[in-house]
């Protein structure tokens, strides 16, 4: 599980096809080496990968994760070359602060930004989401969009809405983005559970 609270922007250093359908990422970070594990799980972008290499770079600390086809099929993980730019999250351990929402790490789809308005340091997105999960998008309910946690201010049909503030825009990726691009989306995990609730409840 993660917060969607991004505590280093790493850097893809090199992309290895080990298979079709298989790939291999390395990515440079700023986390001591030392508390890199194997086996370990951090979200990069929003997607849950578990560490499978580790080692140095230079005077960077790097981890190498795999992508496999289901992967590559449900995110924009498969558009990473390198110097690509990636918002991380070390997995939530018990006794941590819960910062943003609870975040599986599991992309339920791609929302491609349509809109933006740079307003004095924040910036303003409007995007557009696959239609089959917009009925878990709600105004004030949260979104994770390349695994940062933010709050929804507005939706309408199939587009909803976000404010990124100043913090975010310096800490993350999301600085970077411009209409036309394609972002990892997962929806809240209560909102998906309610709906469910609702499916199977009993008609009268």
């Amino acid at each position: 599980m993660f917060t969607g609270i991004v505590s280093d922007v790493g850097e893809v250093i090199d992309v290895e096809e080990k298979a079709e359908d298989l790939r291999r990422l390395r990515i440079a970070c700023g986390y001591d080496l030392d508390t890199i594990d194997i086996g370990a799980s951090i979200a990069c972008s929003g997607i849950c990968l578990t560490v499978v290499e580790r080692g140095r770079t230079g005077n960077r600390s790097f981890f190498a994760v795999d992508a496999a086809a289901e992967t590559l099929r449900m995110t924009i993980a498969g558009t990473w070359r390198r110097g690509t730019r990636l918002n991380l999250e070390r997995s939530l351990r018990l006794g941590d602060e819960l910062g943003g929402h609870l975040v599986s790490g599991h992309v339920d789809g791609i929302a491609e930004l349509i809109g933006r308005d740079d307003f004095v340091d924040m910036a303003g997105f409007t995007l557009r989401a696959p239609a089959e999960l917009c009925r878990f998008i709600a105004p004030k309910g949260s979104v994770a969009l390349e695994g940062v946690s933010l709050t929804v201010n507005a939706v309408k049909a199939d587009t909803f809405s976000v404010l990124i503030i100043p913090h975010t825009l310096r800490v993350t990726t999301l600085g970077d983005v411009a209409p036309g691009a394609r972002l990892n989306l997962e929806v809240d995990q209560m909102a998906r559970y309610a709906a469910r609730l609702l499916e199977a409840a009993p008609r009268p």
